[in-house]
Formats: structure tokens, C-alpha cells, sequence
């Protein structure tokens, strides 16, 4: 860093405006794709909104949260940047702990606006719609949405994008026909190539990163996956007035929380290709990380917008490059931020020695989640989780000793797994516990479209989407209680796997508290305060009791 940025952020006077702009005027490039300035031209701009759906859920869902829509914070930025102002309808936002039942589908519920309350806020006048549609499992809620808005805006384009519209493009535009446009992997570019091209009037269906049926009904994508390669020249998330304030003020936040936990993403993408994992088909397997500085400069500007707490990285892979990590914490401590920050997704262990963890300790860091996902090593190599375990019980060991909260993330039922397998994972979850780990999770294995078991299991006619299938996805494991979860394993039943998963959690956490009791003060504590939970078992525990206060009143 030169001496002159040094002194820009000695100031500590410094408004986060300031801070965002000195950050803009200092970019030797321009921000991605940019041609002109769009107010410049004479045509009129589209008029725009974004909608995130509600939550689906089953009734006794204990684990689908709500937390800050980062991805669409970024399209409203880089909208912003090209001249575009676009409304952000979030369903989950607005009515965050509102429960209502969706009545075509017993068992099930939303959570947050209706769709009537959704349609409601879309002005009249509105060119473009855009819908999130992120999880399968919500598809057949959400494509209701889609119908009623359609048939209320016949005018307007439909757009959707996320994780489930990119691995199912094709089977989206044919169950729900009021969808002219799904947009696939990251949405920044695409959705303002379209906002261009209306302005223009140019022809959509030539856009890249777009998938539509033409009128004979053919199924048609503008190219391949596009990818943002310069992400250090993305405009930092925008977030609406009062939009992150709602989510504080309600105690929803990523894993763990505190008072004011800020979403952000180091890094794009991942390099690896574990068959269970979507993320070649939304992100392709270029993993892209930003440089150093411009997280720092990101933190710094949330810190005097928001007076945020923690930092909460939402990335897939979050930290592969040691030299990385180490820069990181090294600028962390040179710029005196006091502020926790956590890796709440799963993270790998190949750079995460004692070293690297005793600076992630040192500068904050208060909760980290590992991905081993299995204890078999015949799994392992049949699902390309390309981990040593040697290496990840080292880190593990390693960072219990640091001192840093951990979880470990744990998955059985793949198909082909035997019993043996389950064995392997549950004795390893069992030993992951006895050394520490705070947490270790173990959850049944998801069919999820986009990956490459899911293809298998579609080709050899063992899986057919349908809803109760996609349904089925979203109770899998997020309800504990349930006995006949959607499994695609031959060798073990759905009830057995059940008893599996629920038996060894609950075994999990007795050892954890009996080896570590100083964990049942703490988990008191905090379960009875206002803005603290060092794990998930904390933050879900609070989630019950602050349920408990309202029904209560």
C-alpha cells in the first residue's frame, strides 16, 4: 500500500461516501463492460424491480434462515453504476418472521410478504421483472409467484436467474410459460445487457448468458457460461435504506451472530468438481479471489456506513492461497480493525495449518466451518472430494488449539454408499467431536440439479424432476423429525438413514458439552442475550425461545 492510501485511511473522520469514492477514483480500469454513461443517450430507461420469493419451508423446519440477498445487492449495484435505477422487492426482508400457509401444498409455508403482497408493490408501469429463484426445493411455490405475476404484468418481461434457474433452465421455461428469459450463472452483466438492450432496442435473444424457447418451442441459449473475470472492479453491494437494519434488528444472520453481521464475498467461484456440488454449472470451475486491499477498503466502508460488528464471508470455497490469507490478516492488524469475521460456508484445509489459524484467531475470527463431508475414503474418491483427511484432522486439531469455534459438515446416503461408509462417517464425526469441534453436522444427501450425480441418476431413469421430488429437497434436511426423507441409496432405507442422521446429532452435541463443559455456560449465555450465538445449535436455540416470547404476547 503507498504511503498516500496509508494516509487516507488514517483518517478515521472519514465518511463511508468518502471511502467509496476514493476507492472508485483510484481503479486504473473501468468497471466490467462498460461502453458509456446510459443517461447520456436518448432513449428512455426500462423500468425495472427484482424480486426475492419468500421462504418454503416445511412446518417443523428448524434451519432454513433468512439472511442478506448479497447476490442481488450486487446486480443493484452494478445497475446503479451503468445509470440504471432498479426496485428491490425482497419477500423475505420486508416481512422477516412472518409465517403463512401455502395452502395448495399441506405441511408447507412461506416466509415473509404473500404473493399478493408481492405484486402489490410492483408499479404498474414496470418493463422487467427479474426473480431469484435459488433452491429447487422452492420451484413449485415460486413458480406460482412467477404465473401470478405474469398474468398481472402481461406487459412485462420475466426474467429469473440463481442456482436452480441455471441448472434447470430448460425444465423452467417448459413448467412455467410466463417465463420469457432465465438468466444463467452470475447475474451482474446479464441483467444489465438486457436493460441495455431494451433501451436500445436490440434483439435479447442474442444476449450471452440467456436460455429462452423460440416460437416453435425449441429450447435456445445465447452461448456459454459467462464469467466476470475482473471482479476487483465490481461495485461493492448496494444495499436499500433500512434493508440490512431489518435483518439486525431481528437477530438473522449466517451461522453464528452478533449485533450487526455484514455479508461479503472475497472470492468467486471454486476450483474443484465434487459431484454433489453445483457450482460447475453456475460458476464453472473458475475460482477468481479479489485482491487483498479491496477487501480491506470494503470493510473499512461498511464499518463507517453501518457500525458493523462481523464480517460473515459467504463464499463457496473462501480461502485456497495461503499467501492470501496470511496478506489478509497481516492488513487487518495494520489498519487496527477490531472486528470479528467468520467463514460460515465450509472451507477447505490445504493452507489452514497452525500458522495461518493463529492469525485468523489473532485478527478476529470467531467461527470457522470445515467440509470434510465424509469419513470413507472409497466415498471420498467416488464423489471427487479431492481432501486428505490426514491433513484436514491436522487443520481441525490445529485450530481447536488456536482457539478458534469450528463446525465440520458431514453427508451420508451418496449413491452407492454402503453401510460400512455411514460407519466410517459417524466414527469420524464422533472423533472430529471428541477433539473439539464445536459443532459437527450430518446431513443425508441432496439429489440437487446441477450436479453431476444428479445427471447420472436422471440418465438411468432413477430420478424424475417433478414436484414432490423438488418438495422433497426442501425438507430434506431441515426437518429432523421426518422418518422418509427423499433418499437415492439402494443399500440403506430412508427411515434407517434417518435414524442415523438424527441419532448421531444428538450424540454429537451430548459428547461435545460432556468433554467441553464450559460449552453449556456459554451456550447459556448466549441463548439469553440479545445479539450473540457463538454456533448454529446457539442461534437456532434462540430462534425457539424468541418464538416462544412472541406467541407469548
Amino acid at each position: 500500500m503507498t504511503v498516500s492510501k496509508k494516509k487516507i485511511f488514517a483518517d478515521e473522520r472519514l465518511t463511508a461516501e468518502k471511502l467509496q469514492a476514493e476507492r472508485a477514483r483510484r481503479k486504473v480500469k473501468h468497471l466490467v463492460g462498460v461502453v458509456a454513461n446510459v443517461q447520456a443517450e436518448s432513449h428512455s430507461q426500462p423500468k425495472a424491480v427484482l424480486v426475492r420469493p419468500p421462504i418454503v419451508a416445511v412446518q417443523r423446519a428448524i434451519n432454513n434462515e433468512a439472511v442478506p440477498a448479497v447476490g442481488l445487492a450486487y446486480i443493484l449495484a452494478f445497475a446503479k453504476s451503468r445509470g440504471y435505477e432498479v426496485k428491490l422487492i425482497d419477500a423475505i426482508a420486508s416481512r422477516l418472521n412472518r409465517i403463512w400457509p401455502l395452502d395448495d401444498v399441506p405441511g408447507y409455508i412461506c416466509k415473509g410478504l404473500t404473493f399478493d403482497e408481492i405484486i402489490a408493490d410492483i408499479d404498474p408501469d414496470t418493463e422487467v421483472i427479474g426473480f431469484s429463484i435459488m433452491f429447487s426445493g422452492e420451484w413449485p411455490a415460486h413458480r406460482r409467484l412467477i404465473k401470478m405475476v405474469g398474468e398481472k404484468f402481461p406487459q412485462a418481461l420475466l426474467l429469473a436467474g440463481g442456482e436452480h434457474i441455471t441448472a434447470l433452465s430448460e425444465f423452467s421455461l417448459r413448467d412455467c410459460p410466463e417465463l420469457d428469459f432465465c438468466v444463467h450463472g452470475e447475474g451482474e452483466m446479464t441483467f444489465v445487457d438486457i436493460l441495455d438492450g431494451l433501451r436500445l432496442g436490440k434483439d435479447l435473444r442474442e444476449l450471452e448468458g440467456v436460455a429462452y424457447l423460440d416460437k416453435d418451442g425449441s429450447y435456445c441459449t445465447g452461448g456459454g457460461l459467462p464469467r466476470i473475470r475482473d471482479i476487483d472492479n465490481l461495485p461493492w453491494p448496494h444495499w436499500p435504506d433500512g434493508y440490512l437494519e431489518n435483518f439486525w434488528d431481528a437477530g438473522k444472520s449466517y451461522g453464528i451472530q452478533s449485533f450487526r453481521d455484514m455479508p461479503m464475498m472475497a472470492s468467486r467461484g471454486c476450483p474443484f468438481r465434487c459431484t454433489f456440488c453445483s457450482n460447475s454449472q453456475m460458476w464453472t470451475t473458475r475460482y477468481i479471489l479479489r485482491d487483498v486491499e479491496d477487501v480491506i477498503w470494503e470493510i473499512k466502508h461498511w464499518l463507517a456506513k453501518y457500525q458493523i460488528t462481523a464480517i460473515q464471508f459467504y463464499d463457496l470455497t473462501a480461502i485456497t492461497k495461503k499467501s492470501w490469507a496470511m496478506e489478509f490478516c497481516r492488513r487487518l492488524k495494520e489498519e487496527n480493525l477490531n472486528i470479528n469475521w467468520s467463514l460460515p460456508s465450509g472451507t477447505r484445509s490445504e493452507i489452514l495449518d497452525f500458522e495461518t489459524l493463529s492469525n485468523f484467531k489473532d485478527t478476529g475470527c470467531n467461527y470457522l466451518v470445515y467440509a470434510p463431508e465424509t469419513g470413507s475414503a472409497r466415498t471420498l474418491k467416488a464423489i471427487k472430494k479431492r481432501v486428505d483427511l490426514k491433513n484436514m484432522d491436522d487443520s481441525i486439531r490445529a485450530a481447536k488449539r488456536a482457539g478458534l469455534v469450528i463446525r465440520t459438515n458431514l453427508i451420508i446416503g451418496f449413491p452407492g454408499e454402503t453401510r460400512v461408509d455411514v460407519f466410517h462417517t459417524v466414527v469420524y464425526g464422533l472423533k472430529l467431536a471428541f477433539w473439539g469441534a464445536d459443532e459437527v453436522s450430518i446431513n443425508i444427501f441432496s439429489p440437487y440439479p446441477g450436479t453431476e450425480i444428479f445427471a447420472d441418476l436422471i440418465a438411468s431413469g432413477e430420478l424424475v424432476v417433478s414436484d414432490d421430488y423438488l418438495l422433497g429437497l426442501t425438507s430434506l434436511n431441515s426437518d429432523y423429525t421426518a422418518f422418509n426423507p427423499i433418499t437415492c441409496n439402494k443399500n440403506m432405507s430412508a427411515f434407517e438413514m434417518a435414524c442415523y442422521r438424527l441419532g448421531f446429532m444428538m450424540i454429537n452435541y451430548i459428547l461435545g458439552y460432556l468433554f467441553y463443559p464450559k460449552r453449556i455456560f456459554r451456550t447459556l449465555r448466549n441463548i439469553f442475550s440479545d445479539h450473540h450465538a457463538a454456533t448454529v445449535l446457539e442461534h437456532r436455540l434462540k430462534d425457539v425461545i424468541a418464538g416462544w416470547r412472541k406467541k407469548e404476547k
